[in-house]
């Protein structure tokens, strides 16, 4: 009785607390008002938000099976995040917000043209639609009946759970983005932030304080010594899951584009009254990613110490579920779940609202619909969100699990990430590149990462491998790295063989306030320090 009390009362607080944060705003008039809270986020709503976007199961679940399964060198997904965030709030906030824009799509049509937004938002709605939303879905429905054993309570099979789990929670989830607008998502967001921070920081400390026998730190100690390879940062051990190179190849790209490029993630930002408060925000959430370690990582290894005789590799899903069910106290059985559930509910919302987005603004109103009112504008993308919370709660469930699940969503990703920041680099930092350059990237360089990662990645492993010499496969990350020179390459070079003549269009006065944040370059400086002192520390 106690667990379902927490969890009702939990998730009803949450609701309660978006409408009373939005109730004075008329986020559902405008069509600014519903993608963008009608600029109107502060620094702890942006911060809440952007965390929540990106923290959810899939990280507690799937980057601490994965640190069950290998070493905390998985913590890089985190850690290398906050430097990313940091290029955010000192180069790239300043030039979205100083062009006014909506979506990131938006730029390149006043760079280059229509076409090119279309096939931006295009990309984007796809990687959306075939990797975030149904992992996200899928991870949070696992990680549920994992934790709490929603099939045995309602008499029903693991796979019936898992399909009642996903529409439930994609149901929920979906109501947020489709009658909320962003400014709802941000509100219920920071709230399960807060929420989310303090079960996921409580779980390594009750493991710590049973293992220490009440010593927290003696805990700690027990589980670096008798554990003390699983803390090698560097993941440079024989064939490691992810090894220390990758973080100056495809690491750099992944973690550029997803914190300074993606939709998804600076919706939040764009958002902002002002540039001081993008620059809080964004700051304020990458000093908070610093504690990656603690949530995401910490919690696998700690989970191999007390189960590795217990849990197969192949169970790695099942570390993190293990470790809660071993440490929680019942009476916050209720409280987690619906913190668990309110972090999925975050992140697929927040897509959710970025795919209604970019619909609207990069595909209906060019192609359809050019002189669509606001109205017009929040309507489509209702259904755009509608659509794709349908597919995502159809295929979920259908998604293997027999591999990484976390490795499978970045390489998907991957896809799509390398092409897309080079086109967008180009139009912000050069003006050679031309409209042809941007659409063939868009388009070629897609293609090219796939056939070189999944159609043809066996040969191309065994030809690389004897060129240069090595026994050890070419991680994924690597082969993004150079899918992201080779479409740099040919911007340049169709650039040069037929260059743009035309004009860009001038952008129009920001509607916020400009001003940068006093203490922007100090906090940033304060955070690559700090990031870097993670692997200097945890180096061996």
């Amino acid at each position: 009785m106690n667990t379902w009390v927490g969890f009702v009362g939990f998730t009803v607080l949450v609701a309660v607390l978006a409408w009373l944060g939005t109730r004075r705003h008329r986020v559902n008039d405008t069509a600014e008002g519903y993608f963008l809270a009608g600029r109107s986020l502060g620094p702890w709503y942006i911060a809440g938000s952007l965390l929540l976007t990106n923290l959810s199961t899939e990280q507690l679940i799937g980057l601490n099976g994965d640190a069950f399964q290998h070493t905390i060198a998985v913590t890089a997904w985190e850690t290398t995040a906050a430097l990313a965030m940091v290029l955010t709030a000192l180069v790239f906030l300043p030039r979205y917000l100083r062009a006014g824009l909506t979506t990131i799509p938006e730029f390149l049509a006043s760079r280059f043209d229509e076409s090119t937004r279309v096939i931006m938002s295009a990309l984007f709605l796809l990687s959306y639609s075939i990797a975030i939303l149904p992992v996200v879905l899928l991870f949070g429905a696992t990680g549920l009946e994992s934790l709490f054993d929603v099939s045995a309570q309602l008499g029903i099979d693991r796979v019936q759970s898992l399909w009642l789990l996903v529409w439930g929670v994609g149901t929920l989830g979906s109501l947020y983005a489709i009658f909320g607008g962003l400014r709802a998502v941000a509100v219920s967001d920071t709230v399960n932030g807060v929420g989310f921070l303090f079960a996921s920081l409580l779980i390594p400390v009750l493991a710590l304080l049973a293992i220490g026998e009440g010593d927290l730190f003696g805990g700690l100690a027990t589980v670096y010594h008798e554990e003390n390879a699983k803390f090698d940062i560097t993941g440079n051990e024989p064939g490691s899951f992810l090894p220390f190179g990758v973080l100056f190849t495809g690491m750099i790209v992944n973690q550029v584009f997803f914190w300074c490029v993606n939709q998804s993630i600076l919706q939040r930002a764009l958002g902002a009254h002002s540039l001081a408060a993008g620059q809080q925000g964004m700051l304020i959430a990458a000093g908070f990613k610093l504690l990656g370690p603690l949530v995401v990582v910490l919690p696998g290894v700690i989970a191999w110490h007390m189960f590795k005789d217990q849990l197969a590799p192949s169970d790695y899903l099942q570390a993190y579920p293990s470790l809660v069910k071993a440490v929680l106290p019942p009476a916050l059985g209720g409280l987690f779940a619906a913190i668990m559930v309110g972090a999925v509910l975050s992140t697929f919302n927040s897509v959710l609202n970025s795919a209604a987005t970019l619909f609207s603004d990069g595909i209906y109103r060019p192609l359809f619909r050019k002189q669509a009112t606001d109205r017009q504008m929040v309507r489509s993308g209702r259904w755009c969100s509608i659509v794709l919370a349908l597919a995502a709660m159809a295929t979920a469930p259908r998604i293997d699990t027999s591999g990484s699940l976390y490795n499978y969503l970045q390489q998907i990703n991957a896809t799509f990430f390398g092409p897309m920041l080079a086109v967008i680099l180009a139009a912000l930092f050069t003006r050679r590149a031309s409209a042809l350059a941007a659409k063939s990237a868009l388009v070629v360089g897609p293609v090219v990462f796939y056939l070189v990662n999944f159609v043809y990645r066996e040969p191309l492993q065994q030809a690389a491998q004897s060129v240069f010499g090595i026994t050890e496969p070419i991680h994924f990350l690597h082969w993004l790295g150079v899918v992201f020179g080779f479409t740099v390459l040919l911007i340049l070079a169709i650039s040069a063989w037929r260059p743009d003549r035309r004009v860009p269009t001038p952008a129009p006065e920001s509607p916020v306030d400009m001003t940068p944040w006093p203490l922007v370059r100090p906090v940033s400086a304060l955070i690559v320090l700090l990031t870097l002192a993670c692997y200097i520390l945890l180096a061996q």
